[in-house]
């Protein structure tokens, strides 16, 4: 490392005002915040709502909350008040990014109209998340990841056949569009380093859902069908897919070339397979495959899974075991990436949660900072942002526009 490249965050200096609640908005700035932007989570009195999401919880604070807050600060602010909704606004004036997700509308009853604060901010990067888009004809219809997932078309395909429409075990629809939102709020961050001005993003968790249907919109707007629920397989190669072990394990084969469907008849005992007219190519697999299944199937019942998946590795057929959590998690530990990292909170009570996937050169290797206390960095931030003095400070609080946490002065 050289001096004239010290280890930095590639966002460090940036300040990005959040104003947003439970997940699509706050996943968002986790990941701004990871990247180093000076993340200031604006909150009422009452905190952010996924702070009280049961069942998990250390102190005070979920462990919903945890997983999505790391790297921030908390300002306690009170929106109804006059002093408070102007603590806000300056605020902004001073940021480089604001995020929120109110439902349209919302911020500018609130007094924080984009449009009026951009004007007088031109450099401001303003990206609003929100279930529909700010121009949909369903804008002011409640939106939650289930929702996106059902009218995406999400649901349609996660499950078996023949049996009702499963969720996504993972919230899809709102860590999909604060992923959208982190990408788009970087590229007008970029672009205002040529062209000096700001940009306004309008993000929706809908949207983002149906970008993510991938080939499976381009069966339907192509093809002319609709694509039906996926199980463990693929609708294009019947050797991608799971299977069972004859010790009840399950795990999947993705045998996607001509080279490894003829590695894997080898390795299953029937070289023969490969040669079957009615296997010859993947468009007759295809054709086949309830043919192909049965025999497949039959052969790994013949032996344990792991024992399959290390036989099917070692001769180039992609495999793995269907891991559960707990042993996924176990296994990212043990891989030396840093995907599970400790967190310490100011009573040194230690957690860990499934840390940064961007990994950069010259980047500090530190500890993640623990989510923070409801408004703990209240104080702090109208300082460092705003110069604020103690008896600006003192009336603001006496005025009841803003609220300190534990440690927050």
């Amino acid at each position: 490392m050289t001096e004239q490249n010290p280890p930095t965050y590639p966002l460090h200096g940036y300040k990005v005002l959040d104003l947003t609640t439970f997940l699509s908005g706050p996943f968002c700035t986790q990941v701004l915040a990871d990247l180093g932007a000076d993340v200031v989570k604006v909150e009422s009195p009452k905190g952010d709502s996924s702070r009280h999401i049961p069942p998990h919880f250390v102190g005070e604070d979920s462990a919903y909350f945890l997983a999505n807050n790391r790297n921030k600060r908390s300002l306690t602010v009170n929106l109804k008040t006059a002093e408070g909704l102007r603590v806000v606004r300056e605020l902004m004036g001073r940021a480089d990014v604001v995020v929120e997700n109110y439902r349209p509308g919302v911020a500018k009853r609130l007094g924080l109209d984009p449009a009026e604060i951009r004007q007088a901010h031109p450099r401001l990067v303003w990206a609003s998340i929100s279930g529909f888009g700010q121009d949909s004809p369903w804008r002011d219809r409640p939106a939650y990841d289930m929702i996106v997932q059902a009218l995406s078309g999400v649901m349609s395909l996660t499950g078996e056949k023949g049996r009702p429409a499963v969720r996504l075990g993972i919230p899809a629809g709102d860590t999909v569009a604060g992923l959208y939102a982190a990408v788009a709020i970087n590229a007008a961050l970029a672009d205002r380093e040529r062209s000096g001005e700001g940009r306004y993003i309008d993000v929706a968790m809908l949207d983002c859902q149906l970008a993510m249907l991938s080939y499976q919109s381009a069966y339907a707007l192509i093809g002319g069908v609709t694509p039906q629920q996926q199980g463990a397989r693929h609708d294009s190669i019947p050797t991608y897919r799971s299977f069972c072990g004859g010790d009840g394990r399950e795990f999947v084969v993705t045998a996607n070339t001509e080279r490894m469907w003829e590695q894997l008849c080898e390795v299953i005992g029937m070289g023969s397979l490969a040669e079957d007219a009615r296997f010859a190519d993947g468009n007759r697999r295809h054709e086949n495959r309830k043919e192909l299944w049965p025999i497949l199937e039959e052969a790994f019942a013949g032996g344990d899974a792991a024992d399959w998946v290390d036989r099917l590795v070692a001769n180039g057929v992609p495999a793995a075991l269907i891991k559960n959590v707990p042993e996924a998690l176990d296994d990212a530990r043990e891989s030396g990436r840093g995907m599970i990292t400790p967190m310490t909170n100011e009573d040194g009570e230690q957690i860990e949660v499934v840390g940064n996937p961007i990994h950069l050169d010259r980047t500090p290797d530190d500890e993640a900072a623990y989510p923070p206390a409801l408004g703990r960095h209240s104080v702090e931030v109208v300082r460092d942002w705003l110069s604020y003095s103690n008896a600006e400070i003192d009336e603001l609080r006496a005025a009841g526009a803003m609220e300190t946490g534990k440690g927050g002065g």
